[in-house]
């Protein structure tokens, strides 16, 4: 059995402050929605369809894509840091989050959760412990999710398991800094996450995160390696300038 805590005040100032973490509030702000709601099709679609007209995306496929960017960036991140450098686990499943739109200023300005409390992991028992914390986030949580908008959204699974995939990298390789001689459980952390755990914990038959892990190279387009994406997200259909991402495939062809 794990054990209960609570975040320190200077811990979740650092999650609120640089993910958008938050507290739940009964008074919700609109266009909010709980991540429970998009397990379902009918719900799902509808919120999509909203998204589609605030991105001023040309179609729904291509608002998921968007969505799951954001995301990624607002679910996984604080919770994989949390775990990773505080050695705590945050409830991200399904039905312990909501997300909130601020009108004027962010289709998906941030993530709330109902309960705020976290687990720590018994001793000798941080391996169980750390499957626990990511079969919440990604099997109960981002995977049934990407089931769902892949269905409704006729948007393969592999371009949002992608979106995913690359928020963990950064996360690990860039802010955490795993390359850079951070302590080893931050390094095995991210091993594990990326070639070792079972696709169960993400609510897949195989590892989705390793799947498109590869060594960054130089190319045509970057003479500093990069990790060249293996799909697109399309952020160049909703983006003013027509932009592509810095590591798109489609800027190799």
């Amino acid at each position: 059995m794990n054990k209960q805590s609570r975040l320190a005040q200077g811990e979740w100032d650092y999650l609120s402050g640089q993910f958008g973490l938050s507290e739940y509030e009964a008074s919700r702000p609109a266009y909010s929605v709980r991540a429970l709601d998009l397990l379902d099709k009918e719900l799902c679609s509808n919120y999509l369809d909203h998204l589609t007209v605030l991105l001023q995306s040309p179609s729904r496929m291509i608002t998921a894509s968007q969505f799951f960017k954001r995301y990624a960036a607002l679910t996984a991140i604080p919770l994989l840091y949390a775990m990773t450098v505080y050695n705590k686990g945050l409830d991200l499943s399904a039905d312990n989050c909501s997300l909130a739109s601020s009108p004027g200023h962010s289709w998906l300005a941030y993530v709330s959760l109902s309960d705020t409390d976290v687990t720590l992991p018994e001793a000798d028992q941080r391996p169980n412990w750390r499957n626990e914390v990511i079969s919440s986030l990604f099997a109960e949580n981002i995977g049934k999710i990407i089931a769902v908008m892949s269905s409704v959204a006729n948007v393969p699974k592999s371009i949002l398991w992608e979106n995913v995939a690359v928020r963990v990298y950064s996360l690990y390789e860039k802010r955490i800094g795993v390359q850079g001689g951070q302590p080893e459980p931050f390094r095995a952390d991210f091993e594990y996450l990326i070639h070792q755990a079972p696709g169960a914990l993400f609510g897949e038959k195989e590892n989705p995160l390793g799947r498109f892990f590869r060594k960054p190279t130089t190319s045509s387009i970057s003479t500093t390696p990069i990790r060249v994406r293996q799909t697109c997200c399309f952020y160049y259909e909703v983006s003013s300038i027509k932009e592509y991402c810095t590591t798109c495939p489609k800027l190799l062809v």
